[in-house]
């Protein structure tokens, strides 16, 4: 079920534009808009450009299998990814499966993932959902998005990083804080509820991209377009983004 361990990271964006593509750049953006007709054309270059960008986005988390992974998405809310990947080595090595975890003392699991922030309700919510596993499911992670979102501490957000990443499964999109920032400023949708978003994304684009969609978006995020100053000037996607230098 679960993906290779060792996987290429990119370093970024491939390049940035030349410098005297800046202005021009600036000046297309300034005045685009996105119409309603053209939008799915528009979806369909947003992806294009950024899957050029980054053709080895991937999950950022460090996971061997569907267990490891939902721990760690489990743990990075409100959290880096890179602290996420610092602690849960030390969790599953104490803790390598769900009946170990459920059979934990909370205050042992608070204490290794203390640094996550809100460590004790997702030391409750672990130790919950590890025995929801056991008890409902033989120790095994669900590869069912209805299965996933009855356990404790797991909503739809959490069970789409599960079954795109390590079950191989496109039920829907992963909208994080980067992809309400991005889906926004790129013109893809002026909704601000994560699932209408969610359900705007999965009309937009193919099914079997959205897994990938989700981490081309993230990617783009937190190396170009940041939440307060982003990088418009280094962005190869300013001519069709509606809000290349606006914000």
């Amino acid at each position: 079920m679960g993906p290779p361990t060792s996987r290429v990271r990119s370093s970024g964006a491939k390049s940035a534009i030349p410098a005297t593509r800046k202005a021009a750049a600036k000046r297309k953006a300034t005045a685009r808009r996105i119409k309603p007709a053209d939008l799915r054309s528009h979806a369909a270059a947003v992806y294009s450009g950024l899957l050029s960008l980054y053709p080895d986005a991937h999950c950022e988390l460090d996971y061997k299998d569907a267990w490891q992974l939902l721990v760690a998405t489990i743990l990075s809310a409100q959290c880096t990814d890179r602290r996420v990947n610092m602690v849960t080595p030390v969790l599953f090595a104490k803790y390598p499966g769900p009946p170990e975890l459920a059979a934990a003392r909370q205050e042992d699991v608070e204490e290794i993932i203390r640094s996550t922030g809100f460590f004790r309700n997702k030391a409750r919510n672990l130790i919950a959902m590890a025995g929801a596993l056991v008890d409902r499911h033989d120790g095994q992670v669900p590869a069912s998005m209805d299965d996933l979102v009855m356990l404790p501490g797991v909503g739809r957000k959490t069970a789409n990083v599960v079954l795109g990443n390590a079950c191989g499964i496109n039920v829907g999109v992963v909208v994080d804080t980067h992809v309400q920032r991005l889906t926004a400023r790129l013109g893809l949708t002026t909704e601000t509820d994560p699932e209408k978003i969610e359900r705007v994304l999965m009309d937009l684009f193919p099914q079997d991209t959205w897994t990938m969609l989700s981490h081309l978006l993230i990617w783009h995020g937190r190396r170009v377009c940041d939440a307060r100053k982003p990088r418009c000037g280094d962005c190869t996607l300013a001519t069709i983004c509606p809000s290349a230098f606006k914000v």
